[in-house]
Protein backbone atom coordinates (compact mmCIF):
# COMPACT_ATOMS: atom_id res chain seq x y z
CA UNK A 1 0.00 0.00 0.00
CA UNK A 2 2.54 2.65 0.79
CA UNK A 3 6.04 3.10 0.09
CA UNK A 4 8.00 1.56 2.74
CA UNK A 5 11.44 3.42 2.51
CA UNK A 6 9.72 6.91 3.43
CA UNK A 7 7.63 6.96 6.07
CA UNK A 8 3.88 8.70 5.98
CA UNK A 9 2.14 10.72 9.13
CA UNK A 10 -1.01 11.58 10.30
CA UNK A 11 -1.53 14.10 12.94
CA UNK A 12 -4.23 13.79 15.07
CA UNK A 13 -5.23 17.47 17.12
CA UNK A 14 -8.12 18.19 19.46
CA UNK A 15 -10.56 21.48 20.63
CA UNK A 16 -8.97 20.60 24.04
CA UNK A 17 -7.81 18.41 26.40
CA UNK A 18 -9.42 14.98 26.74
CA UNK A 19 -11.05 15.19 23.34
CA UNK A 20 -9.95 11.50 22.95
CA UNK A 21 -7.02 12.71 20.79
CA UNK A 22 -4.48 9.43 22.61
CA UNK A 23 -7.39 6.94 22.11
CA UNK A 24 -7.52 7.79 18.53
CA UNK A 25 -3.97 7.47 17.96
CA UNK A 26 -3.91 4.47 19.88
CA UNK A 27 -6.64 2.93 17.46
CA UNK A 28 -4.70 4.38 14.44
CA UNK A 29 -1.63 2.79 15.82
CA UNK A 30 -3.71 -1.00 15.73
CA UNK A 31 -5.62 -0.38 12.58
CA UNK A 32 -2.36 0.71 10.37
CA UNK A 33 -0.83 -2.30 12.35
CA UNK A 34 -3.28 -4.68 11.28
CA UNK A 35 -3.26 -3.45 7.70
CA UNK A 36 0.18 -4.69 7.82
CA UNK A 37 2.18 -1.47 8.36
CA UNK A 38 5.41 -1.29 10.29
CA UNK A 39 3.73 1.93 12.91
CA UNK A 40 5.19 4.23 15.31
CA UNK A 41 3.68 6.40 17.88
CA UNK A 42 4.93 10.00 18.22
CA UNK A 43 4.06 12.92 20.41
CA UNK A 44 6.79 16.15 20.53
CA UNK A 45 6.20 17.09 24.31
CA UNK A 46 3.75 15.51 26.73
CA UNK A 47 3.13 16.66 30.25
CA UNK A 48 1.67 13.61 32.57
CA UNK A 49 2.97 12.13 35.62
CA UNK A 50 2.46 8.45 34.52
CA UNK A 51 5.60 7.17 32.98
CA UNK A 52 7.27 4.53 31.73
CA UNK A 53 10.70 2.84 31.72
CA UNK A 54 12.10 1.84 28.59
CA UNK A 55 14.24 -1.42 27.99
CA UNK A 56 17.20 0.74 27.81
CA UNK A 57 16.43 2.51 31.69
CA UNK A 58 15.03 5.83 29.63
CA UNK A 59 11.99 7.18 30.38
CA UNK A 60 8.68 8.31 28.81
CA UNK A 61 5.11 9.06 28.58
CA UNK A 62 3.18 6.60 29.11
CA UNK A 63 0.59 7.18 26.11
CA UNK A 64 3.28 6.79 23.79
CA UNK A 65 4.26 3.79 25.48
CA UNK A 66 0.59 2.32 25.22
CA UNK A 67 -0.08 3.20 21.40
CA UNK A 68 3.40 1.60 20.45
CA UNK A 69 2.22 -1.45 22.53
CA UNK A 70 -1.30 -1.07 20.17
CA UNK A 71 1.45 -1.00 17.18
CA UNK A 72 2.72 -4.20 18.54
CA UNK A 73 6.29 -2.32 18.19
CA UNK A 74 8.49 -1.69 21.48
CA UNK A 75 8.59 1.77 23.22
CA UNK A 76 10.92 3.94 22.75
CA UNK A 77 12.00 7.51 24.04
CA UNK A 78 12.26 8.81 20.47
CA UNK A 79 8.12 8.11 20.31
CA UNK A 80 8.62 11.17 23.08
CA UNK A 81 11.07 12.91 22.95
CA UNK A 82 9.90 15.53 25.94
CA UNK A 83 8.06 14.42 29.12
CA UNK A 84 7.34 17.85 31.52
CA UNK A 85 6.27 16.15 34.77
CA UNK A 86 4.76 18.72 36.74
CA UNK A 87 6.33 19.41 40.59
CA UNK A 88 3.59 22.24 41.50
CA UNK A 89 1.43 24.20 39.64
CA UNK A 90 4.07 26.33 37.87
CA UNK A 91 6.85 24.34 37.47
CA UNK A 92 7.90 21.11 35.85
CA UNK A 93 10.51 18.26 35.69
CA UNK A 94 12.07 18.47 32.10
CA UNK A 95 12.85 15.24 30.60
CA UNK A 96 14.10 14.96 27.56
CA UNK A 97 15.13 12.00 25.10
CA UNK A 98 14.81 10.14 28.51
CA UNK A 99 17.13 12.22 31.15
CA UNK A 100 16.28 14.56 33.35
CA UNK A 101 17.38 17.76 31.91
CA UNK A 102 16.48 19.85 35.61
CA UNK A 103 13.50 21.57 36.73
CA UNK A 104 11.84 24.47 35.46
CA UNK A 105 9.33 27.55 36.07
CA UNK A 106 6.75 27.90 32.96
CA UNK A 107 8.11 30.86 31.67
CA UNK A 108 11.64 29.85 32.23
CA UNK A 109 10.55 26.51 29.75
CA UNK A 110 8.63 28.17 27.68
CA UNK A 111 11.76 30.35 26.51
CA UNK A 112 14.04 27.05 26.86
CA UNK A 113 11.80 25.18 24.49
CA UNK A 114 12.97 26.60 21.28
CA UNK A 115 16.37 25.05 22.14
CA UNK A 116 14.96 21.54 21.56
CA UNK A 117 13.41 21.82 18.36
CA UNK A 118 16.71 19.89 16.72
CA UNK A 119 15.85 17.02 19.02
CA UNK A 120 12.15 16.75 18.33
CA UNK A 121 13.38 16.95 14.53
CA UNK A 122 16.33 13.86 14.81
CA UNK A 123 13.61 11.91 16.99
CA UNK A 124 11.18 12.41 14.44
CA UNK A 125 13.30 11.86 10.97
CA UNK A 126 15.08 8.63 12.50
CA UNK A 127 11.65 7.10 13.45
CA UNK A 128 11.01 8.26 10.14
CA UNK A 129 13.34 6.28 8.41
CA UNK A 130 12.65 2.72 10.29
CA UNK A 131 8.51 3.09 9.99
CA UNK A 132 6.03 3.22 7.37
CA UNK A 133 3.56 5.23 9.46
CA UNK A 134 3.97 7.21 12.41
CA UNK A 135 0.63 8.67 14.19
CA UNK A 136 1.78 11.91 15.74
CA UNK A 137 -0.54 13.21 19.08
CA UNK A 138 -0.65 17.03 19.57
CA UNK A 139 -1.63 18.76 22.83
CA UNK A 140 -4.32 20.48 24.27
CA UNK A 141 -5.68 22.26 21.66
CA UNK A 142 -3.87 23.84 18.65
CA UNK A 143 -6.02 27.15 19.54
CA UNK A 144 -4.59 27.98 22.42
CA UNK A 145 -3.58 31.76 21.17
CA UNK A 146 -1.49 32.62 24.25
CA UNK A 147 0.84 29.85 23.62
CA UNK A 148 1.22 29.70 19.90
CA UNK A 149 4.36 31.42 19.58
CA UNK A 150 6.96 28.79 19.37
CA UNK A 151 4.62 25.74 19.41
CA UNK A 152 6.44 22.60 19.45
CA UNK A 153 3.29 20.18 20.21
CA UNK A 154 0.35 21.46 17.87
CA UNK A 155 0.45 22.98 14.39
CA UNK A 156 4.40 23.89 15.01
CA UNK A 157 4.66 20.50 14.98
CA UNK A 158 2.54 19.58 12.06
CA UNK A 159 4.44 22.53 9.69
CA UNK A 160 7.74 20.99 11.21
CA UNK A 161 7.41 17.80 9.88
CA UNK A 162 4.56 18.32 6.88
CA UNK A 163 1.65 16.20 8.22
CA UNK A 164 -2.08 16.30 7.42
CA UNK A 165 -4.29 16.86 10.49
CA UNK A 166 -7.58 15.29 11.89
CA UNK A 167 -9.47 17.81 14.37
CA UNK A 168 -11.16 15.60 16.82
CA UNK A 169 -13.70 17.35 18.85
CA UNK A 170 -15.65 15.41 22.39
CA UNK A 171 -19.03 15.31 21.88
CA UNK A 172 -19.86 13.66 25.10
CA UNK A 173 -18.65 17.03 27.14
CA UNK A 174 -21.30 18.77 24.95
CA UNK A 175 -20.96 21.79 22.49
CA UNK A 176 -18.79 20.00 20.06
CA UNK A 177 -19.94 22.42 17.15
CA UNK A 178 -18.88 25.01 18.96
CA UNK A 179 -15.58 23.74 19.89
CA UNK A 180 -14.82 22.38 15.95
CA UNK A 181 -16.14 25.76 14.44
CA UNK A 182 -14.29 28.21 17.05
CA UNK A 183 -11.00 25.78 16.64
CA UNK A 184 -10.81 26.54 13.18
CA UNK A 185 -11.85 29.88 13.52
CA UNK A 186 -8.96 30.94 15.31
CA UNK A 187 -6.24 29.38 13.20
CA UNK A 188 -4.06 30.38 10.68
CA UNK A 189 -5.07 30.46 7.13
CA UNK A 190 -2.36 27.92 6.78
CA UNK A 191 -2.86 26.24 9.43
CA UNK A 192 -6.40 25.48 9.06
CA UNK A 193 -5.24 24.06 5.25
CA UNK A 194 -3.32 21.02 7.18
CA UNK A 195 -6.28 20.10 8.17
CA UNK A 196 -7.67 16.81 6.35
CA UNK A 197 -11.11 16.74 8.17
CA UNK A 198 -12.52 16.46 11.58
CA UNK A 199 -13.70 13.30 13.27
CA UNK A 200 -16.58 13.61 16.13
CA UNK A 201 -15.63 11.67 19.23
CA UNK A 202 -17.44 9.58 22.12
CA UNK A 203 -21.12 9.78 20.56
CA UNK A 204 -24.03 7.82 22.22
CA UNK A 205 -26.87 7.65 20.22
CA UNK A 206 -28.31 7.58 16.54
CA UNK A 207 -25.51 9.11 14.41
CA UNK A 208 -28.46 10.55 12.08
CA UNK A 209 -29.75 12.45 14.13
CA UNK A 210 -26.37 14.31 14.03
CA UNK A 211 -26.54 14.81 10.35
CA UNK A 212 -28.10 18.26 9.67
CA UNK A 213 -25.31 19.50 12.07
CA UNK A 214 -22.30 17.69 10.08
CA UNK A 215 -23.93 19.67 7.37
CA UNK A 216 -23.86 22.78 8.37
CA UNK A 217 -20.35 22.42 10.25
CA UNK A 218 -18.52 21.41 7.11
CA UNK A 219 -20.47 24.45 5.24
CA UNK A 220 -18.91 26.61 7.37
CA UNK A 221 -15.90 25.14 7.88
CA UNK A 222 -15.46 24.53 4.71
CA UNK A 223 -13.40 20.83 5.98
CA UNK A 224 -15.30 17.04 5.60
CA UNK A 225 -16.65 15.33 8.67
CA UNK A 226 -14.31 11.85 8.62
CA UNK A 227 -16.14 10.24 10.88
CA UNK A 228 -18.64 10.02 14.13
CA UNK A 229 -16.75 7.75 16.63
CA UNK A 230 -19.11 6.20 19.32
CA UNK A 231 -18.50 5.98 22.89
CA UNK A 232 -16.40 2.74 23.23
CA UNK A 233 -16.20 0.89 26.24
CA UNK A 234 -12.87 -0.12 25.82
CA UNK A 235 -10.53 -0.21 28.86
CA UNK A 236 -6.95 1.25 27.78
CA UNK A 237 -4.21 2.90 30.07
CA UNK A 238 -5.22 6.49 30.98
CA UNK A 239 -2.40 8.42 31.57
CA UNK A 240 -4.60 11.94 31.97
CA UNK A 241 -5.52 13.75 35.08
CA UNK A 242 -8.90 13.60 33.60
CA UNK A 243 -9.03 9.60 33.62
CA UNK A 244 -12.84 8.39 34.46
CA UNK A 245 -11.07 5.82 36.94
CA UNK A 246 -10.26 8.70 39.27
CA UNK A 247 -13.59 9.69 39.41
CA UNK A 248 -15.07 6.48 40.63
CA UNK A 249 -15.75 6.93 44.39
CA UNK A 250 -17.66 3.73 45.43
CA UNK A 251 -17.66 0.07 44.67
CA UNK A 252 -20.29 -2.75 43.73
CA UNK A 253 -17.46 -5.58 44.39
CA UNK A 254 -17.17 -8.11 47.41
CA UNK A 255 -13.30 -6.40 48.17
CA UNK A 256 -13.05 -2.54 48.34
CA UNK A 257 -9.82 -1.42 48.03
CA UNK A 258 -9.41 2.41 48.60
CA UNK A 259 -6.48 4.07 46.67
CA UNK A 260 -5.89 8.00 48.27
CA UNK A 261 -5.73 10.13 45.33
CA UNK A 262 -2.93 12.34 46.24
CA UNK A 263 -2.91 15.70 44.79
CA UNK A 264 0.05 14.97 42.27
CA UNK A 265 -1.02 11.56 41.99
CA UNK A 266 1.11 9.68 39.31
CA UNK A 267 1.46 6.25 37.56
CA UNK A 268 -2.37 5.07 38.64
CA UNK A 269 -2.73 3.10 35.82
CA UNK A 270 -0.51 0.52 37.72
CA UNK A 271 -3.88 -0.13 39.65
CA UNK A 272 -5.90 -0.86 36.64
CA UNK A 273 -5.18 -4.52 36.57
CA UNK A 274 -6.80 -4.76 40.05
CA UNK A 275 -10.32 -2.84 38.40
CA UNK A 276 -10.64 -6.07 36.10
CA UNK A 277 -10.90 -8.45 38.87
CA UNK A 278 -14.12 -9.85 39.78
CA UNK A 279 -13.88 -9.36 42.94
CA UNK A 280 -11.82 -6.24 43.57
CA UNK A 281 -13.83 -2.55 43.48
CA UNK A 282 -11.05 -0.38 42.94
CA UNK A 283 -11.82 3.78 44.37
CA UNK A 284 -9.99 7.20 44.73
CA UNK A 285 -10.63 8.91 47.95
CA UNK A 286 -10.05 12.51 47.77
CA UNK A 287 -11.30 12.69 51.24
CA UNK A 288 -10.26 11.67 54.74
CA UNK A 289 -14.18 11.30 55.50
CA UNK A 290 -14.87 9.22 52.48
CA UNK A 291 -12.04 6.35 53.06
CA UNK A 292 -14.58 4.37 55.33
CA UNK A 293 -13.80 0.71 56.23
CA UNK A 294 -11.91 -0.58 52.67
CA UNK A 295 -10.19 -3.89 52.83
CA UNK A 296 -7.16 -2.35 51.36
CA UNK A 297 -5.63 1.09 51.43
CA UNK A 298 -3.30 2.10 48.69
CA UNK A 299 -0.83 4.96 48.70
CA UNK A 300 0.06 5.39 45.07
CA UNK A 301 3.38 6.81 43.80
CA UNK A 302 3.66 11.72 43.44
CA UNK A 303 5.41 13.40 41.81
CA UNK A 304 6.09 15.34 44.73
CA UNK A 305 6.44 13.04 47.86
CA UNK A 306 7.20 15.77 50.71
CA UNK A 307 4.81 18.08 49.78
CA UNK A 308 1.95 15.57 49.35
CA UNK A 309 3.39 13.97 52.70
CA UNK A 310 1.99 17.21 53.92
CA UNK A 311 -1.37 16.75 52.37
CA UNK A 312 -2.04 13.93 53.87
CA UNK A 313 -1.37 15.36 57.24
CA UNK A 314 -3.42 18.31 57.10
CA UNK A 315 -6.38 17.10 55.26
CA UNK A 316 -6.96 14.67 58.33
CA UNK A 317 -6.48 11.64 55.62
CA UNK A 318 -2.76 10.29 57.57
CA UNK A 319 -5.11 9.98 60.88
CA UNK A 320 -7.59 7.71 59.28
CA UNK A 321 -4.84 5.74 57.89
CA UNK A 322 -2.80 5.13 60.92
CA UNK A 323 -6.25 4.28 62.29
CA UNK A 324 -7.08 2.00 60.06
CA UNK A 325 -3.97 0.08 60.19
CA UNK A 326 -3.98 -0.13 63.81
CA UNK A 327 -7.17 -1.87 63.22
CA UNK A 328 -5.67 -4.43 61.19
CA UNK A 329 -6.24 -2.70 57.57
CA UNK A 330 -3.60 -3.71 55.22
CA UNK A 331 -1.99 -0.91 53.76
CA UNK A 332 0.36 -0.80 50.22
CA UNK A 333 2.74 1.99 49.75
CA UNK A 334 3.79 2.34 45.89
CA UNK A 335 7.23 4.07 45.40
CA UNK A 336 6.28 7.99 46.73
CA UNK A 337 3.62 6.14 49.20
CA UNK A 338 5.65 3.29 49.95
CA UNK A 339 8.23 6.38 50.74
CA UNK A 340 5.61 8.17 52.90
CA UNK A 341 5.14 5.11 55.01
CA UNK A 342 8.57 5.65 56.64
CA UNK A 343 9.71 6.97 59.72
CA UNK A 344 11.84 10.24 58.15
CA UNK A 345 12.03 11.84 54.87
CA UNK A 346 15.00 13.83 54.32
CA UNK A 347 15.80 16.43 51.70
CA UNK A 348 19.00 17.81 51.63
CA UNK A 349 19.37 19.82 48.68
CA UNK A 350 15.85 20.48 47.34
CA UNK A 351 15.24 18.20 45.44
CA UNK A 352 11.82 17.94 46.16
CA UNK A 353 11.25 21.99 45.48
CA UNK A 354 11.19 22.94 48.81
CA UNK A 355 14.31 24.48 51.24
CA UNK A 356 16.99 22.57 51.21
CA UNK A 357 17.58 20.11 54.37
CA UNK A 358 14.15 19.76 55.37
CA UNK A 359 13.04 16.55 57.52
CA UNK A 360 9.56 15.86 57.70
CA UNK A 361 8.17 12.59 59.52
CA UNK A 362 6.77 9.76 57.64
CA UNK A 363 3.47 7.42 58.39
CA UNK A 364 5.63 5.48 61.32
CA UNK A 365 4.14 1.99 59.67
CA UNK A 366 7.82 0.84 58.92
CA UNK A 367 11.04 0.77 59.60
CA UNK A 368 12.85 2.88 56.70
CA UNK A 369 14.59 6.60 56.19
CA UNK A 370 14.25 8.01 52.81
CA UNK A 371 16.87 10.61 51.43
CA UNK A 372 15.89 12.43 48.06
CA UNK A 373 19.11 12.92 46.04
CA UNK A 374 19.47 14.85 42.66
CA UNK A 375 19.82 11.43 40.63
CA UNK A 376 17.00 9.77 39.50
CA UNK A 377 16.58 5.44 39.61
CA UNK A 378 15.18 4.39 36.82
CA UNK A 379 15.26 0.76 35.81
CA UNK A 380 13.38 -2.26 34.44
CA UNK A 381 13.55 -5.39 36.50
CA UNK A 382 12.24 -9.08 37.62
CA UNK A 383 11.12 -9.86 41.20
CA UNK A 384 9.24 -12.48 43.23
CA UNK A 385 7.23 -11.57 46.09
CA UNK A 386 8.41 -12.61 49.56
CA UNK A 387 5.46 -12.18 51.64
CA UNK A 388 3.69 -15.10 53.22
CA UNK A 389 0.04 -14.21 52.57
CA UNK A 390 1.21 -12.93 48.95
CA UNK A 391 4.30 -14.98 48.12
CA UNK A 392 5.45 -16.48 45.04
CA UNK A 393 3.77 -13.78 42.78
CA UNK A 394 6.16 -13.05 39.80
CA UNK A 395 6.52 -9.26 38.98
CA UNK A 396 7.55 -7.50 35.70
CA UNK A 397 8.32 -3.97 36.71
CA UNK A 398 10.07 -0.56 36.76
CA UNK A 399 11.67 1.90 39.06
CA UNK A 400 11.17 5.59 38.86
CA UNK A 401 11.96 7.68 41.65
CA UNK A 402 14.39 10.16 43.42
CA UNK A 403 15.76 8.90 47.07
CA UNK A 404 17.11 6.24 48.23
CA UNK A 405 15.11 4.15 51.29
CA UNK A 406 16.91 2.39 53.82
CA UNK A 407 16.35 0.28 56.87
CA UNK A 408 14.83 -2.48 58.63
CA UNK A 409 11.69 -4.78 58.43
CA UNK A 410 11.58 -8.04 55.78
CA UNK A 411 11.85 -7.19 51.92
CA UNK A 412 8.71 -7.02 49.98
CA UNK A 413 9.97 -9.11 47.06
CA UNK A 414 13.58 -10.52 45.73
CA UNK A 415 14.81 -9.21 42.53
CA UNK A 416 15.86 -11.65 40.02
CA UNK A 417 19.70 -10.31 40.76
CA UNK A 418 19.04 -11.71 44.19
CA UNK A 419 18.60 -7.92 46.00
CA UNK A 420 15.95 -7.41 48.11
CA UNK A 421 13.43 -4.43 47.69
CA UNK A 422 10.79 -3.14 49.30
CA UNK A 423 9.80 -3.57 53.25
CA UNK A 424 7.04 -5.00 54.94
CA UNK A 425 6.00 -4.83 58.61
CA UNK A 426 2.82 -6.81 59.93
CA UNK A 427 -0.04 -5.94 57.33
CA UNK A 428 1.51 -2.84 55.61
CA UNK A 429 4.09 -3.27 52.76
CA UNK A 430 5.84 -0.96 50.81
CA UNK A 431 7.90 -0.91 46.96
CA UNK A 432 9.11 0.64 44.58
CA UNK A 433 7.67 -1.25 41.91
CA UNK A 434 5.57 0.30 39.37
CA UNK A 435 3.97 -2.52 37.31
CA UNK A 436 3.48 -4.53 40.50
CA UNK A 437 0.53 -6.39 38.89
CA UNK A 438 0.84 -6.33 35.55
CA UNK A 439 1.78 -9.70 34.99
CA UNK A 440 -1.49 -10.83 36.74
CA UNK A 441 -0.03 -13.11 39.59
CA UNK A 442 0.06 -10.20 42.26
CA UNK A 443 -3.48 -9.35 41.59
CA UNK A 444 -4.67 -12.97 41.83
CA UNK A 445 -3.35 -13.70 45.33
CA UNK A 446 -4.00 -10.67 46.52
CA UNK A 447 -7.28 -10.80 46.03
CA UNK A 448 -7.55 -14.71 47.34
CA UNK A 449 -5.73 -12.86 50.38
CA UNK A 450 -8.65 -10.03 50.74
CA UNK A 451 -10.82 -12.63 50.47
CA UNK A 452 -9.82 -15.17 53.04
CA UNK A 453 -9.49 -12.35 55.62
CA UNK A 454 -13.08 -11.31 54.85
CA UNK A 455 -14.49 -14.62 55.16
CA UNK A 456 -15.88 -14.99 51.87
CA UNK A 457 -14.86 -17.60 49.13
CA UNK A 458 -12.67 -16.40 46.45
CA UNK A 459 -13.35 -15.66 43.29
CA UNK A 460 -11.03 -17.48 41.14
CA UNK A 461 -9.79 -15.62 38.09
CA UNK A 462 -6.63 -16.72 36.00
CA UNK A 463 -3.77 -15.20 36.34
CA UNK A 464 -3.98 -12.83 32.84
CA UNK A 465 -1.22 -10.41 32.31
CA UNK A 466 -2.13 -6.69 32.04
CA UNK A 467 -0.55 -7.06 28.81
CA UNK A 468 -2.69 -10.10 27.18
CA UNK A 469 -5.72 -7.99 28.37
CA UNK A 470 -4.79 -4.79 27.10
CA UNK A 471 -3.81 -6.47 23.31
CA UNK A 472 -7.43 -7.90 23.13
CA UNK A 473 -8.59 -4.56 24.00
CA UNK A 474 -6.99 -2.61 21.08
CA UNK A 475 -8.51 -4.63 18.62
CA UNK A 476 -12.01 -3.87 20.47
CA UNK A 477 -11.11 -0.15 20.11
CA UNK A 478 -9.62 -0.59 16.42
CA UNK A 479 -12.65 -2.44 15.60
CA UNK A 480 -14.75 0.18 16.57
CA UNK A 481 -12.98 3.16 15.07
CA UNK A 482 -12.41 1.85 11.93
CA UNK A 483 -16.16 1.35 11.34
CA UNK A 484 -16.63 4.79 12.29
CA UNK A 485 -13.80 6.94 10.56
CA UNK A 486 -13.26 7.11 6.53
CA UNK A 487 -9.95 5.28 6.53
CA UNK A 488 -9.85 5.38 2.62
CA UNK A 489 -10.41 8.94 3.18
CA UNK A 490 -7.05 9.05 5.57
CA UNK A 491 -4.78 6.84 3.70
CA UNK A 492 -5.66 9.23 1.05
CA UNK A 493 -4.72 12.35 3.23
CA UNK A 494 -1.70 10.87 4.07
CA UNK A 495 -0.47 10.05 0.32
CA UNK A 496 -1.04 13.88 -0.18
CA UNK A 497 1.52 14.82 2.40
CA UNK A 498 3.89 12.19 1.53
Amino acid sequence: MMNRNRARCIMVQGTMSGAGKSLLCTALCRIFAQDGLRVAPFKSQNMALNSYVTREGLEMGRAQVVQAQAAGVEPDVRMNPILLKPCSDTGSQVIVRGEVRGQMPAKEYFQYKKQLVPEIRDAYQSLAAEYDVIVIEGAGSPAEINLKADDIVNMGLAKLVNAPVLLAGDIDRGGVFAQLYGTVALLEEEERARIGGMVINKFRGDPEILRPGLSMLEERTHLPVLGVVPYLNVEIDDEDSLAPCLSCSSVHKPIDVAVVHLPRISNFTDFAPLENHPALGVRYVREASSIGHPDLIILPGTKNTMEDLLWLRQSGMETVILKAAAADTPVLGVCGGYQMLGCTLRDPNGTEGGTPGRVLRGLGLLPIDTTFTEEKTRTRVQATVLPDSLAGAQLDGYEIHMGCTRGAGTPFCMLQDGAPEGCCQDLVFGTYLHGLFDTGELTVKLADWLCTRKGIAPQRAAAISHGAYQQRQFDMLADGVRAALDMQAIYRLMEEYA
